[in-house]
């Protein structure tokens, strides 16, 4: 199994939101990823968060995959000039485009289209469907929430030993990087078989 990160596959709004914090954070983590010889796997859009991200990959150099719905082409005017468009026939097969292509994944803020995309890969992971780490960009504490939703979860006996929810959680762009390719090593480096996603201490 691969122990390193050569893709990430964004979860992002198509919406910037009201924090500017938000489109930095994007436009910071497409730089560092280009920087990083990382590809992009994204929705494919030009607009939002998922726009900025991909443009600033671009903007340095990196190779982007753009994967997108027929029906959204308009809506969430697709972005043209990256080096791989895929178009698919609906929101099923995208999700399952952008897991194969990806090495780990990260959410950015968004809406509901980003929590359930990234709520689909912890519970791949925690049923055993894969290993490849996910990460929470918890830009101005975005997610804290949901993380509280996940505590209260596992404390409701939701969430049951043998059963936690493996993810990481970064407050800063700079250390996304280094935190999936610590992941992606401790993964490669434990035995076959073996569960080795990273477990919040929220």
């Amino acid at each position: 199994m691969m122990n390193s990160i050569g893709s990430i596959c964004v979860y992002c709004g198509s919406a910037t939101g009201h924090d500017p914090r938000f489109l930095e954070a994007a436009r910071a983590l497409g730089r560092s990823m280009a920087s990083a010889g990382i590809k992009l796997v994204y929705g494919g859009g030009s607009i939002g968060l998922m726009g900025a991200t991909a443009r600033a990959v671009l903007d340095h150099g990196g190779h982007v995959t753009g994967i997108i719905p027929d029906f959204l082409m308009q809506k969430e005017k697709m972005l043209s000039d990256v080096q791989e468009n895929v178009i698919v026939p609906d929101m099923h097969t995208r999700k399952r485009a952008m897991f194969e292509r990806a090495d780990a994944f990260v959410a950015l803020p968004g809406g509901v289209g980003t929590l359930e995309e990234l709520v689909e890969q912890l519970t791949w992971a925690q049923l055993g469907r894969h290993r490849k780490p996910i990460l929470l960009l918890s830009v101005a504490d975005f997610y804290k929430p949901l993380l509280v939703l996940f505590a209260h979860m596992r404390e409701a006996g939701f969430i049951r030993p043998g059963y936690e929810l493996g993810y990481l959680v970064a407050e800063r762009v700079e250390d996304v990087v280094p935190m999936l390719r610590a992941a992606a090593r401790r993964r490669g480096e434990s035995e076959p078989g073996a569960e080795a996603l990273i477990e919040s201490k929220f």
